[in-house]
């Protein structure tokens, strides 16, 4: 098991390769062995990957530099795989699970329930805090964990909130943990390190890329049972995490908010389409009391 993990570490980072075809090369051959003695015509041949991919593949599979290179970040990062007792089996289930997560801190949280993601606008409004206090503050302090993306605005108030508060949260990173974004969340990654738990499928060494966060949105949902979305303009990112949830047949929960304020609007809409509209922390626990035991039987 530890050459397959190895092997499945090393072929996610060479070039050339999407996690389509990754899962292909598992079909193939579960041990991932057969792939480091084919060719590259063979590799282009067998996985219809034009040439010249399956020849940047085959040249990194080869390559100590970064053989090297992994070995070194396996000494300041915790790396799971998709065969790994630790991966999380609410994972296992979504579409395009990731294969390979990089970690730094409690990675216990995440097979500890209930997480609830609690996501919203990067622009937010200046009774958000006010109103993370009320809804989210008493979920923390029954124990439950917060996930969300570190992003500005309410992602960073909700993992903010979880660590003063001595709370348990993790973020999901949309670039690897060489290159905090925003810069400004510095502070707030050494502080979730410390306390929490900070997760990406991004080698340390990669930037933040714009399609990195929708295609991240996928795992912050996909860690939770529910999501909850505290404000949300018209035509705002976080209807992509929330497309996402419901997908992976996740609960949604929406906060209503002034008619008068388009950080509302998003809201709004998501409960005009069936989201659940949040009065009270007790419309979310209740929830939970009744989906936990059909949750941890399926999410173990």
């Amino acid at each position: 098991m530890e050459k397959i993990r190895k092997r499945l570490i090393h072929i996610c980072r060479c070039r050339g390769v999407s996690r389509r075809t990754i899962r292909k090369f598992v079909r193939y051959d579960p041990t991932l062995k057969t792939v480091y003695k084919l060719s590259a015509s063979e590799i282009s041949q067998f996985f219809s990957l034009p040439m010249k991919k399956a020849s940047l593949f085959y040249s990194d599979l080869r390559s100590t530099a970064l053989i090297s290179q992994i070995k070194h970040e396996l000494k300041s990062v915790r790396i799971i795989t998709a065969v790994d007792d630790i991966y999380p089996f609410v994972l296992k289930t979504i579409k395009d699970a990731p294969l390979v997560l990089y970690a730094i801190g409690n990675t216990q949280l995440m097979n500890q329930n209930p997480i609830l993601s609690v996501i919203g606008t990067r622009r937010p409004s200046g009774e958000a805090k006010a109103k993370m206090q009320k809804y989210v503050l008493p979920l923390i302090q029954d124990n439950w964990t917060i996930a969300s993306g570190m992003a500005a605005g309410i992602d960073s108030y909700a993992h903010q909130l979880a660590v003063q508060y001595e709370g348990k949260t993790i973020a999901v990173m949309g670039s690897g943990f060489n290159h905090i974004y925003p810069k400004h969340n510095i502070g707030l990654f050494k502080q979730i390190a410390a306390k929490g738990l900070l997760l990406t499928e991004y080698p340390p060494d990669t930037p933040p890329e714009r399609f990195h966060f929708p295609e991240r949105n996928r795992i912050i949902s996909g860690l939770s049972f529910g999501t909850f979305v505290i404000e949300a303009t018209k035509k705002s990112g976080t209807l992509i995490t929330v497309d996402q949830a419901l997908d992976q047949g996740r609960e949604v929960y929406a906060l209503p908010g002034s008619p008068l304020t388009p950080h509302a609007e998003g809201c709004h809409t998501m409960i005009q389409d069936g989201a659940k509209l949040v009065r009270s922390p007790d419309d979310i626990l209740e929830d939970w009391v009744r989906i936990e035991p059909n949750w941890v039987h399926m999410h173990q």
